[in-house]
């Protein structure tokens, strides 16, 4: 649902270095704001040059104005609350009442002109990361233009010169801002509208936080030690899924601003990758892959046919991503008998639970007590349980009688009889095993090796 806020007044526009008219600044476009975190419908262009619309994963594209051939956006940084998953909000900073901000979508060649306005407790700029721009335009504070002061209102304006997936985040107290939540996608589309042409297209960010189970606020100076591995700010099981017909040519556009690298991986397709920061990729360096790695500050665009219905497994495949509120200081309690000790603790605390011995998959299972605005560390109903995920997880769901352009859930899908793993039920197999309490080799038995050391590398 959109909201509007309306700025009538041109006292507050202050213009960022480069070649601005005054009359493009003389009244500021609407900002629309979100309050929902759930994907919006692809926004098909109202005017201006056609294009085929890409959809925001848990996000949503922002509207303009077209004012004298110019595309007019306005983005307002601002204090948000950001729904991480059912359970849990995060207080963060973001854009137009979300965290990331909405998708900014353009035509190349087209000359946008971006108001935007700092409703923040302090200064701001933005960098529209991959433009290429008028070194004014490109938003480093201090550097090539003035901070964008709370309350006031810069105006950048250039011509999107190359198609492609972009980001744009803050170049102004980088660290904090950025780990607050500040991001959002730039989507410049082919002036030809068949060029690059898929029938699905969808993007997403890669962030993380680090948030204390039952407080709101990120940890801001955390380097490597989060907890919240999040696509688009929310996590599994609130990452909604990737809905697509089957036989569709399907894009997925991911951009990475953590502070670690990351395998994203698909399940039952193979891709190739179409794209990257620096453009689209030619089509004799490509070669299929089910997993692509994407470092710090990196756009992919992956590209595959969605031959096989299912619902299909997207993650990243760092194993701890895929995991949500870890406490890094928790031991492993593998293989640990606590029956000794079980009646003494509960006599203390009423609720404990003994959970870890065997595994961590009874954290998933169990409904343990967690502090309020928290979420367990795995969770997830599937059809057949407990999914076991938390993180940086969806499910692309493929299926057969999908309308063209319909993204609605489909529910979970039915596999096809016998087409499913199910439980053996005959005579166990037999097993060999040296048994417990074998004996070690005999110095007979034991294999020598003689390693000799000689060469260039005699020293080592």
């Amino acid at each position: 649902m959109y909201s509007r806020r309306n700025f009538l007044s041109s006292a507050a526009a202050f213009i960022a270095a480069g070649v601005v008219s005054k009359a493009g600044a003389a009244t500021l476009p609407e900002a629309p704001l979100m309050d929902k975190a759930d994907t919006q419908p692809p926004l098909h262009p109202p005017n201006g040059r056609p294009y085929y619309p890409v959809v925001t994963l848990n996000g949503w594209t922002l509207p303009w104005r077209m004012k004298n051939g110019v595309k007019e956006f306005h983005l307002i940084a601002e204090p948000v609350l950001r729904e991480i998953a059912p359970g849990m909000k995060a207080t963060l900073w973001g854009y137009n009442g979300q965290s990331p901000g909405p998708t900014i979508e353009v035509v190349e060649g087209d000359r946008v002109r971006l108001f935007v306005t700092n409703k923040l407790p302090e200064h701001t700029t933005i960098h529209w990361h991959g433009q290429r721009l008028p070194n004014g335009m490109d938003g480093v504070s201090g550097l090539v233009q003035p901070p964008i002061l709370p309350g006031k209102t810069f105006v950048y304006e250039f011509v999107a010169k190359r198609s492609g997936t972009f980001m744009y985040h803050p170049h102004a107290d980088e660290m904090s801002q950025m780990a607050m939540g500040m991001m959002g996608l730039w989507i410049t589309h082919p002036n030809d509208p068949k060029q690059h042409r898929v029938d699905r297209d969808f993007c997403f960010l890669l962030n993380a936080y680090d948030v204390d189970p039952g407080s709101s606020t990120p940890r801001i100076n955390t380097m490597l030690d989060f907890n919240l591995w999040t696509w688009n700010s929310r996590a599994f099981p609130g990452i909604d899924p990737l809905v697509c017909r089957q036989y569709d040519r399907v894009r997925i556009r991911i951009g990475n601003l953590t502070m670690t690298n990351h395998p994203i991986h698909l399940h039952g397709h193979e891709f190739v990758v179409t794209g990257t920061d620096g453009g689209w990729t030619p089509l004799a360096s490509r070669w299929p892959e089910v997993t692509t790695d994407i470092a710090v500050g990196q756009m992919r665009a992956i590209e595959f046919d969605a031959t096989d219905p299912g619902d299909w497994a997207l993650h990243c495949h760092k194993s701890h991503h895929t995991m949500n509120a870890m406490g890094h200081n928790v031991p492993t309690m593998i293989g640990v008998d606590q029956s000794a000790v079980i009646d003494k603790i509960t006599r203390l605390i009423p609720d404990y639970m003994v959970m870890g011995d065997t595994g961590m998959a009874d954290m998933g299972a169990m409904q343990m007590p967690i502090p309020e605005n928290t979420l367990p560390m795995m969770g997830g109903e599937g059809p057949y349980g407990s999914v076991e995920m938390g993180g940086m997880f969806s499910v692309v769901k493929i299926r057969k009688d999908q309308k063209p352009g319909d993204y609605t859930d489909p529910g979970w899908y039915q596999q096809p009889e016998g087409t499913q793993a199910y439980e053996w039920t005959g005579e166990p197999l037999p097993t060999t095993r040296a048994p417990a309490n074998a004996a070690a080799p005999t110095a007979s038995e034991t294999i020598m090796l003689d390693v000799k050391k000689g060469g260039a590398h005699g020293e080592h």
